[in-house]
């Protein structure tokens, strides 16, 4: 049969989600159709949520993101304000279709690059730039066995582990809402110099996700210390955004947090701990590989009219040096109130 290329409407929802949950091994959380709730209500960025389909059946989706920027310039990206996309198919019909479109999409728009993030599928050729030396993932099985799992963490992080769970001084709690968490959050951004994604954003993400979102708080003595909001998806729990005090290393507190949430995924019924993406050689990278996590270098794919640079909107680009550090200075109400409006265009 032949194959339709249609873009989602509110009442083809349902049918997506099925495709991107059950259906599609390619999908990931990130190509899920609540992200353009998320994008579209928050940060007002048009989202062209494509899908292939074969005899009245969805075959393959492409989540497209304009975001539009006088500092950055108008990018199409795959998908914005997450760290996944690209185009998930049943076969490959499906997929250069939807690419095809894709790229059709890109030159009625007039943007200058279009982006794939940890594409599924690699595409090799056509134009396409593929970039590796950024960003790393990390995740692993989960022991459903409580001393085995412990056992699996390095000694020396093992150590720090144990000695927070005798101390019995921390508590962990699974909140339904941000409030606890984004403080926590919106106080690390600003010291490592990165802009806010926003209260209302993550307030956004948690309606649009409802139980396959979580923020799991660490308390010492009734105070939140550490946070983290996980996503739940197929068998995964996946720890993404995270923020601490700075007693918090001290205390041990975000190595409990995550110990915590890999005993909480188990009794969840979940077997993979998907730890995330760091930039490489980071601190963040370096705490990962601590835990005996090895890195897997994430691809991303650019497609650039005239085959012009690749953007290098990242944290690691020198030219963004005093920004970070100048950020990193800004009183923490003042870094709340603009951050938004700075992610709105990196997206």
């Amino acid at each position: 049969m032949a194959l339709r290329i249609k873009t989602l409407e509110t009442d083809g929802r349902a049918a997506w989600d099925r495709f991107v949950v059950d259906r599609c091994p390619e999908a990931s959380f990130f190509h899920r159709a609540g992200w353009r709730d998320v994008i579209e209500g928050v940060y007002r960025q048009r989202c062209h949520y494509l899908y292939a389909e074969r005899g009245g059946e969805i075959v393959g989706v492409l989540p497209l993101v304009h975001v539009r920027s006088p500092v950055f310039g108008d990018r199409l990206i795959s998908t914005a304000f997450t760290i996944g996309g690209g185009t998930a198919a049943l076969d490959d019909e499906a997929r250069t279709v939807l690419d095809t479109e894709a790229l059709g999409l890109m030159d009625r728009l007039g943007v200058a690059c279009f982006e794939r993030r940890g594409s599924p599928r690699p595409q090799d050729g056509g134009g396409w730039v593929a970039k590796e030396a950024v960003y790393a993932n990390f995740s692993r099985p989960i022991a459903a066995d409580e001393d085995s799992c412990l056992k699996e963490i390095p000694r020396k992080q093992r150590a720090v582990v144990r000695k927070a769970i005798t101390a019995g001084a921390l508590v962990d709690e699974v909140d339904s809402d941000p409030a606890r968490f984004f403080p926590l959050y919106a106080f690390s951004m600003r010291n490592m110099g990165t802009p806010v994604f926003g209260a209302r954003f993550f307030a956004s993400v948690m309606r649009s996700f409802g139980p396959d979102c979580d923020c799991l708080t660490i308390l010492d003595q009734g105070t939140p210390v550490s946070s983290v909001m996980s996503f739940y998806f197929r068998d995964r729990v996946m720890p993404y955004y995270t923020g601490c005090l700075p007693q918090a290393r001290d205390l041990g507190a975000n190595d409990f947090m995550y110990w915590r949430l890999m005993r909480r995924a188990v009794a969840r019924g979940l077997g993979v701990f998907d730890f995330g993406r760091s930039k490489f050689d980071t601190g963040p990278f370096n705490f990962k590989k601590n835990w005996g996590f090895e890195p897997e270098a994430i691809r991303h794919e650019y497609h650039v009219p005239g085959g012009g640079g690749v953007p290098e909107i990242n944290p690691l680009n020198p030219k963004y040096r005093l920004f970070i550090a100048a950020w990193k200075r800004l009183p923490l109400g003042l870094a709340n109130l603009l951050g938004p409006h700075v992610a709105r265009q990196i997206g």
